[in-house]
């Protein structure tokens, strides 16, 4: 028996459900929502001038990649800090990330090189914050970071671990943003520093040795005393440490 093809959704409800989407993601990110946070689909819904079926979509989205959850008969929330999935995600990335580094380092070519010198490059001229835009990271450092961490991986020359690497990096975006406010003094610079230094100088056993400390160090932001609110609002970015991982 055929089955009929699923009707696509209006291009208007589709427009507007992106709208919401980004308003939404974005929102979380900056954290107008502190950890723990309900997003009730009906107060979004009054907010947006869009209808319900509009809003869950959106929150659906947001849910898919990490950025919210969806409670057995309670609708949906920010995640906490005390979830166990930034604790997986670390231990994740930790198993996985400095052996991948170790193979770059040890297969990289001069081309390699040259790619690692320049992310570096940008991630390091980059400024984190910019003035207006909160006290989080901008998207155009956050953008140089990620590629910076890839670029480090790419002379594995395995697109199976990449794409791994992908996934977990999308995962834990919310995690490293509350990091870098729980521990403002952090000296994440530094850190970027010794892994260019490291992997340039083909240095494979100090590159995973740095790597392994640094992605540790971001998780364990999260376990510090304070608050689940604490340091996830809107304020001064002056100050304020640089993510890690």
């Amino acid at each position: 028996m055929t089955h009929p093809a699923a009707t696509p959704a209006p291009p208007g409800k589709q427009m507007l459900s992106e709208q919401v989407y980004a308003h939404l993601r974005d929102a979380i990110m900056r954290g107008r929502y502190a950890p723990g946070d309900a997003l009730k689909p009906q107060d979004l819904a009054r907010e947006q001038g869009v209808s319900l079926a509009v809003v869950r979509e959106a929150l659906v989205r947001v849910v898919g990649e990490g950025l919210a959850d969806r409670l057995p008969n309670r609708g949906f929330a920010v995640p906490a800090f005390s979830d166990r999935r930034w604790q997986q995600l670390a231990e994740a990335r930790r198993s996985i990330e400095p052996v991948v580094l170790r193979m770059s380092v040890e297969r990289g070519d001069v081309d390699w090189e040259a790619r690692v010198r320049a992310a570096h490059h940008r991630l390091a001229r980059i400024p984190v914050y910019a003035p207006g835009e909160g006290a989080f990271y901008t998207a155009a450092w956050a953008e140089a970071h990620r590629l910076f961490h890839r670029t480090l991986l790419e002379g594995c020359d395995n697109p199976v671990l990449l794409e791994t690497f992908d996934r977990m990096w999308t995962a834990s975006e919310l995690a490293r943003r509350w990091s870098a406010h729980r521990d403002p003094t952090r000296d994440g610079i530094g850190e970027h520093r010794q892994l260019e230094e490291a992997a340039l100088a083909r240095d494979a056993d100090t590159a995973a040795e740095v790597l392994a400390r640094h992605l540790t160090l971001t998780a364990a932001a999260l376990s510090l005393p304070g608050r689940d609110g604490e340091g996830a609002g809107a304020g001064d970015s002056e100050g304020a440490g640089v993510a890690g991982s």
